[in-house]
């Protein structure tokens, strides 16, 4: 039986509310997420989707296949469509899982012939491969929507290569954020108006002259917050498996809890030296806004999580988390916000982040202390929110614990 969710249009900032992979891995899940909008409906809920778990890797390596001329890549794809299709029988009925199904079946079609041109020859190939790529997030949107309507509530799936506009730099394509935030604003802002809930693919783009292309990885959460800053939304949620951002690797520190609180430049430094809930490129366009984001639990939603957002620390001086940085050339997740040094090959990096950290008093005698026999040594930079140790690499994991002991 439907459930009905009728709701007045309202001119308030909506929330965009973003669903990583994991948030959408199964046919629970997809409850989980449905639910999660039903009950913020007066939020003015924009969602963006990331692909189902594994699908985009799984895309990656067909296309791969394809340009290396291998036999029949598409079938390599058969039980990823095989996914969706059972998601949709679960949970909706049998007219719209008819539905679904047939639009899985056009996305296969559509995705054999993209992969036939990939092999027949290298002339347009990275364009192809974001075509290719974009499946993932196309057919999660298109399942969504159909669960979000099972609910009562009124999605419309909205092409997101209408409103994200990038560079060519296909594979990792720069975002055009004026353009991208008028074509974004002309077509949320009347679904917005009418109380519809659009559903957008996050990840996937079109250049200025049309070809299909792509963020990077992690960029479904750039996705979010490029909508939230071209609609001034009152809060971009990025909706994950884990409670928010943690002070560490819970798979180093058992002990590790969630952040209540982090600035937009200690979130940034995070994201650059390691830290994995958020891509570094996600902040830059709520700064200007000075938009607020939150990392929330999809499995817990009533957990606050981590609010990211502007504004002085109200506890300066003190860490809020502690990650590292592996390898010979750096371990980030992409350009660094500010110069950072490089890791010798054999040693790591360990990055403790809180707003004036550097000259918090007693902070180094305090980490000193912890690393007692560990041959850590201090790394000059200019970041007052940071502060960098050289360690050897074996025992790069004892440090964290260590130091997340001294001061948690």
């Amino acid at each position: 039986m439907l459930l009905k969710a009728a709701r007045k249009p309202s001119h308030q900032p909506p929330a965009v509310m973003k669903f990583g992979g994991t948030s959408v891995e199964d046919a629970s899940a997809f409850e989980r997420a449905a639910e999660i909008v039903r009950a913020r409906r007066e939020e003015l809920p924009v969602v963006v989707v990331s692909a189902l778990g594994g699908v985009t890797n799984a895309l990656l390596a067909a296309a791969r296949s394809a340009a290396a001329h291998a036999d029949a890549p598409l079938d390599s794809l058969e039980g990823h469509f095989e996914r969706h299709v059972q998601i949709a029988r679960r949970l909706l009925t049998d007219e719209a899982a008819a539905a679904v199904e047939a639009e899985m079946g056009r996305g296969r079609a559509e995705l054999a012939s993209l992969l036939e041109e990939m092999a027949a020859g290298p002339r347009e190939r990275p364009p192809l491969q974001d075509a290719v790529v974009s499946y993932g997030e196309r057919l999660s949107a298109t399942l969504l929507t159909a669960v979000l309507r099972q609910y009562g509530l009124p999605a419309t799936c909205v092409d997101a290569r209408q409103c994200i506009v990038t560079d060519e730099a296909h594979g990792c394509a720069a975002p055009l954020p004026a353009e991208t935030a008028r074509r974004t604003r002309a077509r949320l802002a009347p679904l917005l108006a009418s109380g519809e809930v659009p559903v957008m693919a996050g990840f996937i783009a079109a250049s200025e002259g049309g070809a299909v292309t792509t963020l990077g990885r992690g960029g479904s959460d750039y996705t979010a917050t490029l909508v939230g800053a071209a609609l001034g939304a009152r809060e971009v949620q990025i909706w994950t498996d884990v409670a928010g951002v943690l002070t560490a690797d819970p798979r180093i520190v058992k002990g590790a809890r969630t952040i209540p609180w982090l600035s937009y430049a200690e979130a940034a430094t995070l994201a650059f030296f390691g830290a994995k809930v958020l891509h570094p490129k996600t902040i830059e366009p709520l700064v200007a806004g000075r938009i607020p984001l939150r990392v929330c639990n999809s499995r817990a939603p009533e957990e606050p999580g981590t609010l990211v957002c502007a504004g002085a620390d109200p506890s300066p001086h003190t860490v809020k988390a502690i990650t590292q940085q592996l390898g010979a050339n750096g371990g980030g997740h992409g350009e660094a916000p500010r110069h950072g040094p490089i890791v010798e090959r054999g040693r790591a990096l360990i990055c403790m982040v809180g707003e004036g950290l550097r000259e918090a008093p007693a902070v180094a005698a305090r980490v000193a202390h912890a690393l007692t026999n560990m041959n850590a040594l201090f790394v000059k930079h200019e970041v007052s929110d940071v502060l960098l140790l050289d360690v050897d690499e074996e025992r790069a994991c004892e440090a964290i614990t260590r130091l997340h002991a001294a001061f948690f």
